[in-house]
């Protein structure tokens, strides 16, 4: 099944994506503050994004990852209707959430917006779990923390995942962009940020191909 965001390494392969699912903008983290609008929940980046962010690098993208709580995904709809529509992602599968479709597809963590259907895609928003108002980690849901414990903000306002939290949910795929990401983060990481992203692949992923290049 494709998985979803797309994470392409060809141009066949994204050619083939786009003729079946429609493309992606070129979207920036200010240009998701923009998408957004008044949403008031709590937003911040994650993926390549927030390392670009973190190390002041930057590497191709092929979409942007925005997270919010999946509690606040009413309040998303609200800040979007009449501009955005919004649709739940899941396995290789797309359905609009509206009023016909309240519900999100099974094991759904994230929704796409577009503005209509001849559109691009603009963003792909992550919802992220929530325990008693603290934020969750979905690759290890005993890990929790408050949301300002694990995310940073940058001078112009915009909230990113720390790092090594980026890092834990690349672990899982390890594609060669993951490879890259943790090259160019690796060194700007300090020494409680790396311990973090080994403790979670020793516990996680015994053996991982990262664990000789985080020692």
């Amino acid at each position: 099944m494709k998985s979803f965001p797309p994470q392409h390494h060809t141009d066949a392969e994204k050619i083939e994506f786009h003729r079946l699912y429609g493309a992606w903008a070129t979207v920036t983290p200010s240009d998701g503050r923009d998408i957004l609008g008044d949403f008031a929940g709590p937003w911040w980046i994650a993926g390549g994004w927030a390392l670009d962010a973190f190390t002041g690098t930057r590497r191709a993208h092929d979409d942007i990852d925005v997270a919010i709580f999946r509690h606040d995904l009413p309040e998303l709809q609200r800040a979007v209707t009449g501009r955005l529509h919004v649709w739940s992602a899941s396995s290789g599968a797309l359905r609009p959430v509206n009023d016909q479709y309240p519900d999100l597809l099974d094991d759904a963590v994230q929704v796409w917006l577009r503005e209509e259907a001849t559109a691009p895609w603009l963003l792909d928003v992550l919802l992220n779990p929530s325990r008693n108002g603290r934020w969750v980690n979905r690759r290890n849901p005993s890990m929790t923390a408050p949301l300002d414990a694990v995310t940073w903000t940058a001078p112009d306002g915009i909230r990113y995942l720390d790092p090594e939290i980026v890092l834990i949910f690349k672990a899982k795929h390890a594609r060669p962009k993951d490879h890259e990401d943790l090259r160019r983060t690796w060194p700007a990481m300090t020494e409680p940020r790396r311990r973090t992203l080994r403790d979670h692949l020793r516990d996680h992923h015994p053996g991982h191909e990262w664990e000789s290049c985080t020692r």
